[in-house]
């Protein structure tokens, strides 16, 4: 009978799989791909969790608040190195999400939903997520580790013999894991990621040029002319802050062989992480990967020929997955998909 209301309740709902970032949520919907990708930013008033109640509250206009807000306005990123910082403002902004995509489907007809999370976090951060989406508005909530949902998405065959090693970088986690026989036979997530990328370069413009930056000044110098290897052509870019003495607006001029640099010390662990996870790996499978390689994929994939840097220091084959920022969330649509077939590697309050 329950399985029959289910399904009922199932017809009139629209669901949707989420990959619930530290920097951006994304979601995915069965039959029509990733329909939302939006940062992961709440706007609050100032003392309080009360979420503004126009179209600047969540996402995009959120985060363009960051560091800008009058006094009586806060911008949050309710999450932190991949788990849930602040739970009233992640349940609000799970509901913003979840009503969007609905649209104007009736109240009952809540979704399933699949989300994806860091493989590092406790069961005690996984209960969090799943009450914080019941709450939002979903049916049945159920969890799915980001490597392995990553590695759906890119279509690497999780279910055979065979390993597969992706390396999910994103904005508060990465995540490296060898997918084998519908598992993760070796993993690792670190909270070593897109954030700590930004703050070394921010930290470098202090020191360097005496000069105060903000997080998103520090991701737009990142995306211009971030890299991890050297370049065929060295890049140039003005960045505009305020001047630690005097404290007067200054710019100054950086290239990307001082932006590498800076970045040095966050890349270096990530390609630790991709070590100790080959060094773990059984040896059968570990040749498999002298074929098929590394895939790179999450936002921090995009820093320029991060590849090559990794590639250089394991020895090993590694290229960057086809758009690799939606990899996490299509890999949840094709879970729901298959969700019969699927399911032994999903996680639901019961199993918690």
């Amino acid at each position: 009978m329950f399985r029959f209301l289910d399904r009922m309740a199932g017809m009139f709902s629209v669901d949707m799989g989420i990959d619930l970032g530290t920097a951006n949520t994304l979601v995915c919907v069965p039959g029509r791909g990733v329909i939302l990708s939006e940062p992961s930013v709440v706007a609050v008033r100032k003392g309080t969790n009360q979420v503004l109640m126009d179209g600047m509250a969540v996402g995009d206009r959120a985060k363009e608040m960051l560091g800008k807000t009058p006094g009586n306005i806060q911008a949050i990123r309710p999450m932190r190195d991949g788990v849930i910082a602040d739970f009233e403002i992640c349940e609000a902004m799970l509901r913003y999400f979840i009503r969007r995509v609905q649209g104007n489907r009736k109240a009952f007809a809540n979704p399933q939903v699949v989300i994806a999370i860091p493989s590092g976090i406790t069961q005690v951060e996984k209960q969090a997520v799943i009450h914080s989406a019941e709450r939002a508005g979903a049916r049945k909530v159920f969890l799915i580790d980001e490597p392995m949902a990553a590695g759906i998405g890119l279509g690497m065959p999780i279910q055979d013999p065979t390993a597969s090693l992706v390396v999910d970088i994103g904005g508060g986690t990465t995540e490296v894991a060898v997918l084998a026989l519908a598992g993760m036979v070796e993993s690792e997530s670190i909270r070593i990621a897109g954030d700590e990328l930004d703050e070394a370069i921010v930290d470098f413009m202090k020191k360097q040029y005496q000069l105060l930056i903000g997080p998103q000044a520090a991701e737009r110098i990142k995306i211009a002319i971030g890299s991890a290897w050297p370049l065929e052509q060295e890049l140039q870019y003005t960045v505009k802050g305020r001047h630690l003495k005097s404290g007067l607006p200054r710019d100054a001029t950086v290239n990307s062989e001082e932006i590498r640099e800076a970045l040095h010390g966050p890349v270096e662990e990530i390609i630790s992480s991709v070590k100790r996870v080959l060094e773990k790996t059984e040896p059968e499978l570990a040749a498999d990967l002298v074929d098929r390689g590394i895939t790179l994929c999450g936002g921090g994939a995009l820093l320029r020929n991060l590849d090559k840097r990794i590639e250089a220091a394991v020895d090993v084959p590694v290229s960057v997955a086809e758009d690799p920022l939606t990899a996490v969330a299509r890999g949840t649509g094709v879970i729901l998909d298959n969700l019969d077939l699927l399911r032994q590697i999903l996680e639901t309050a019961e199993d918690l």
